[in-house]
């Protein structure tokens, strides 16, 4: 019994390291891959800057907007291709990365001021891609919220107890992933609260905003918008892949059979909180590579218009340099 259970351990130790091997083997290949590609993104970064347009302006949400007149796969105020958009998304990181740095130094020296990025859009429309490809370039000073179904702490309170908590510090870039407006989207969808409740909120979210943009805070906000058909698909892409598998909510095929009433919960969202202070931004988001490049280029507008300045020494530099000099 000891030999035969002998032999079977190591005929799972061949097995397990062909495994290993095999992984190993798959996972260089993906390297070596994502480095040949990085090289041809790299080649393209000077030309594909050019190829960027007046991004803001395509995607800003005006008098007269209609959500399902949007193109979820076109490319507003971008003229280049996927691997251009790449590219152009690469190029662009280091003045984010400068630009943040900069409201973080301000706030050192006294300024209030602060950047809020508000994201909202239906499942799978790419929030988290959002997050790791264009918010990481600069990790330091960033806020990050996640909004779910409301504690019995925050229920306790107005809706916008909660938001008022998460609003971003001095210095810092704010990022809701989900938002307030999911009491004005979900709650309305699914009849949480009466009619007669969630229509006064529109209201409650433009004096809200108002006030912490009168307090330093510039606010974006933007919609993720996908289609249908692409949401079935990104769906299906998490079934058919284990490493997907954590990312999917059996909820999300329910909540599909409201598709028509979430974009007319949507619509209506636009058409009330798109203010001259704080403007929606309807972003087609089917293909992945330029949603992160708009909403990259969206915070570098508003980074750029604040016209940020490094602090200056509160200190003799050259006294400083001497000091340094003899320690």
């Amino acid at each position: 019994m000891g030999k035969g259970a002998k032999g079977k351990g190591k005929k799972s130790g061949k097995k397990s390291g062909k495994q290993a091997g095999k992984v190993s083997s798959k996972k260089a290949k993906e390297l070596e891959t994502q480095a040949a590609e990085d090289e041809v993104i790299a080649a393209h970064e000077e030309a594909a800057v050019e190829e960027i347009q007046d991004v803001a302006n395509a995607l800003r949400v005006g008098k007269g907007f209609v959500l399902t007149d949007v193109d979820t796969s076109g490319t507003p105020g971008f003229t280049g291709k996927k691997l251009e958009g790449k590219a152009a998304l690469k190029a662009c990181e280091a003045e984010l990365s400068d630009l943040l740095e900069r409201l973080f130094a301000e706030s050192t020296t006294g300024s209030k001021r602060s950047l809020l990025l508000v994201v909202q859009g239906m499942d799978t429309s790419g929030k988290g891609g959002i997050m790791r490809h264009v918010i990481s370039v600069n990790p330091q000073g960033v806020k990050a919220t996640g909004f779910k179904a409301p504690t019995k702490e925050e229920l306790a309170h107005d809706f916008l107890w909660r938001i008022e908590k998460a609003l971003p510090g001095a210095g810092q870039l704010g990022v809701f992933d989900r938002s307030h407006y999911e009491d004005v989207l979900i709650v309305r969808v699914h009849d949480v609260v009466p009619e007669a409740v969630w229509s006064r909120r529109y209201a409650q979210i433009n004096a809200f905003e108002r006030k912490a943009i009168a307090a330093g805070t510039t606010v974006i906000k933007v919609m993720t918008h996908i289609s249908k058909d692409e949401q079935k698909a990104r769906l299906m892409e998490r079934l058919d892949r284990p490493d997907k598998y954590y990312k999917y909510n059996p909820g999300d095929v329910d909540e599909r059979s409201h598709w028509g009433e979430y974009m007319e919960a949507y619509q209506a969202v636009l058409d009330k909180t798109s203010t001259v202070g704080a403007p929606w931004h309807v972003v087609p988001a089917d293909r992945k590579w330029y949603a992160r490049l708009a909403v990259q280029q969206l915070l570098l507008e508003a980074l750029r218009g604040m016209n940020l300045q490094w602090p200056q020494a509160d200190f003799d530099v050259e006294v400083e340099k001497k000091r340094l000099s003899a320690s």
